[in-house]
């Protein structure tokens, strides 16, 4: 169950990193998870204080945190 918690986590990391910031329904459909592996994953990467959630209208947009993206240091 972790391992796969831990993938979905990943998968959603790298489309953050690649697309910068996405609507709770873009990434979960980029993503192609589960619906509850997703939310598992979005909780453990906003636990690690990895992602940052904004309201938006009448969703979420998700992006990672400061210092995350791989462009970032770049």
């Amino acid at each position: 169950m972790h391992e796969q918690i831990g993938t979905t986590a990943g998968a959603i990391w790298q489309a953050l990193d690649a697309s910068g910031k996405l609507s709770l329904r873009g990434l979960k459909e980029h993503v192609e998870a589960k619906s509850t592996m997703f939310e598992w994953a979005i909780g453990w990467l906003a636990r690690e204080d990895k992602i940052v959630t904004t309201h938006h209208q009448r969703s979420y947009r998700v992006r990672l945190n400061d210092g995350q993206a791989r462009s970032a240091g770049t």
